[in-house]
Formats: C-alpha cells, sequence, structure tokens
C-alpha cells in the first residue's frame, strides 16, 4: 500500500515532483492523530498559523494545540515561521513541504513502523469518510456547490504497473490544480477536498 497526500515534509526521500517519500516511524506516529493530522489540514488550507488560532480551528485547547505542535515540529512535519511574528512571544508555524508519500514495504523490517503506518493510513480512511457523510448532509444548502461537486468510482482489469501509472497521472492532475498560482480575478473559492484510491477488489 502507497499512500501520497498533501503533507508536510518529513525526514526521507524526495522525488522530482516535491514529494517526500517517509522513512522515518516517528512521523508516520505524529501523522497518526487525529488533532495533529486537522491542524496539518488547517495549515495546508489557511497557511501559515499561531498556536492559538489553530487551537480556535480545530477546537482544542490553546495548550494542546501546542503540545502537538510540538510533535509535529519534532516529527519534521511543521516549522516555525519566526519572520511572521509581530513580538517575541507571538510564535508562528508553517508546514515544512507540501507533499509526502509513504509504502509500508519501506519498513517491512520495522514493525513499530508498519504499525504506525496503518494507523496513520486508518485515520485517512476515517476522516475521508466523515467529510463525505458531512458533505451529503449538508449539500443541499449550498446549491451552487451541489451541482458542481462529483464522485466518481470506475472498475478496470490492470497489472500493479499500470496502476501505479494510473496513480502517477491522477497525482500529477490534483498537484497542478493544488499548486497553481490562484487568480486575482475577484472569484470568491473555497476549500475544496479531493480524493482518490486505487486497490484490488471484486464485485
Amino acid at each position: 500500500m502507497v499512500v501520497r497526500m498533501t503533507t508536510p515534509q518529513t525526514p526521507g526521500r524526495r522525488s522530482s515532483d516535491g514529494v517526500r517519500t517517509i522513512t522515518d516511524a516517528k512521523a508516520l506516529s505524529a501523522m497518526a492523530n487525529a488533532f495533529r493530522s486537522r491542524m496539518m489540514d488547517a495549515l495546508k488550507v489557511d497557511g501559515p498559523s499561531t498556536a492559538s488560532a489553530l487551537a480556535a480551528r480545530t477546537g482544542q485547547a490553546v495548550g494542546s494545540a501546542s503540545h502537538h505542535l510540538k510533535v509535529l515540529s519534532e516529527a519534521g512535519l511543521v516549522e516555525e515561521a519566526p519572520e511572521l511574528a509581530k513580538d517575541r512571544r507571538e510564535r508562528w508555524w508553517r508546514l515544512v513541504d507540501p507533499g509526502t508519500r509513504w509504502s509500508r514495504a519501506d519498513f517491512a523490517d520495522d514493525t513499530a513502523a508498519v504499525t504506525a503506518a496503518y494507523a496513520a493510513e486508518a485515520l485517512t480512511v476515517q476522516r475521508q469518510f466523515e467529510r463525505v457523510q458531512e458533505w451529503n448532509a449538508n449539500a443541499a444548502t449550498v446549491p451552487e456547490w451541489d451541482d458542481v461537486a462529483f464522485a466518481t468510482q470506475n472498475w478496470m482489469r490492470l497489472s500493479p504497473a499500470e496502476l501505479r501509472e494510473v496513480a502517477d497521472e491522477l497525482v500529477e492532475v490534483l498537484v497542478r490544480w493544488s499548486q497553481r498560482q490562484i487568480p486575482d480575478d475577484g472569484v470568491e473559492r473555497e476549500p475544496v477536498f479531493v480524493f482518490s484510491r486505487g486497490f484490488p477488489a471484486q464485485p
């Protein structure tokens, strides 16, 4: 199982498109926490932030947010942005890198790392499912978005190499749109969550 996400930089290998392959179990363990995952998402969507702003965004106490930021920092997932601070007491944080991926095959000899990888993947699936449920429950209240939001699924016959090619093409499209320069045209744009999965299955 290979997981590729738009989350921050961690120790590991970096590909030509800027996506870093995680090779550190500590980073996987740090990501396998609901609050920390939400905080990374908030930093991705909103940009650099303070602990207090992240606490308000994710519904937790400031002390808890500060603790989670420390864990993420020690894991190489976020870093301080001192140039944004207005005084010595203010601390700003940002993502280190826009993309990460990991493969359980890289941790075959490290039981703790494999366990952390499964936990991080399980959390990702749970949060994807929860977001879909929340959207379905509220879609009727925003008809302008309900008309353009999409879901798709397809059955294909592929080899492992072909599935990798499909994944690379899909990721290229999503990364291109997520990293594009936002036009200064006065059009209001909302954060949009897009995810996809591909794996062997039977009807």
